[in-house]
């Protein structure tokens, strides 16, 4: 944990670093600072503040993910977006969020805020409030195939997030397809369902559960 207030040796620790990727990628590069709510929202501020002449495309998870009013306070203090997400969960944990204001760039996870159809609720009920949606995709192949699903069929989206996983060789082996941009962009998949199929290697791994209706409730 980062916590605040924070010395005048870390902040700029933390400034060089990033100054360095600033100075590397060119002015235009898109410069997202993850902080996975290891600052709290004194220590946040002080980070953020420090960074805006960097130009930051946004500022993610700079607090607890639970506490909207910390999320709102640190909005409130930096010239930079905010985003969070990956872990709130429903359209009732989004809801304070949206209607404060206090975040740019929602992130929800498909694996843990409720699924696709949640998460396409979430997504449409974010740009009622001009809010911007990268999916959070951490996972198999399966989950990323399903992330770009979504992305195409909703107005708010700005980036996917091509994760270190996505390159790592055994979750890539484990479904059919592997789904990879080309020149900054993927291609969304236009098979059955969401595009997507663990290969029978992975099947033969798993356990199989089979969930049946009981005869009464069948018509």
């Amino acid at each position: 944990k980062i916590t605040g207030p924070l010395e005048n040796r870390v902040i700029r620790t933390v400034y060089d670093r990033m100054a360095a990727m600033r100075e590397a990628g060119g002015p235009d590069l898109d410069i997202i600072l993850e902080h996975h709510a290891n600052t709290d929202t004194i220590s946040a501020i002080q980070i953020g503040r420090a960074l805006e002449d960097l130009r930051i495309f946004y500022y993610e998870e700079p607090c607890h993910p639970l506490n909207s009013r910390s999320m709102l306070e640190i909005k409130k203090a930096l010239k930079m977006p905010i985003a969070a997400g990956e872990r709130i969960y429903t359209r009732w944990g989004y809801r304070p969020f949206l209607e404060d204001r206090s975040i740019d760039v929602i992130q929800p996870d498909l694996c843990l805020c409720g699924g696709l159809t949640e998460a396409k609720k979430i997504c449409d009920m974010a740009n009622t409030y001009d809010c911007a949606v990268q999916i959070h995709v951490c996972g198999s192949p399966i989950s990323k195939a399903a992330a770009l699903q979504i992305e195409a069929v909703i107005p708010n989206f700005i980036i996917h997030e091509h994760h270190q996983r996505a390159l790592n060789p055994e979750s890539r082996a484990t479904c059919l397809y592997d789904y990879q941009p080309v020149n900054g962009k993927y291609k969304v998949p236009d098979l059955p369902g969401i595009g997507q199929e663990p290969t029978p290697e992975t099947i033969a791994k798993c356990n199989t559960v089979t969930v049946t209706r009981s005869k009464k409730y069948m018509s």
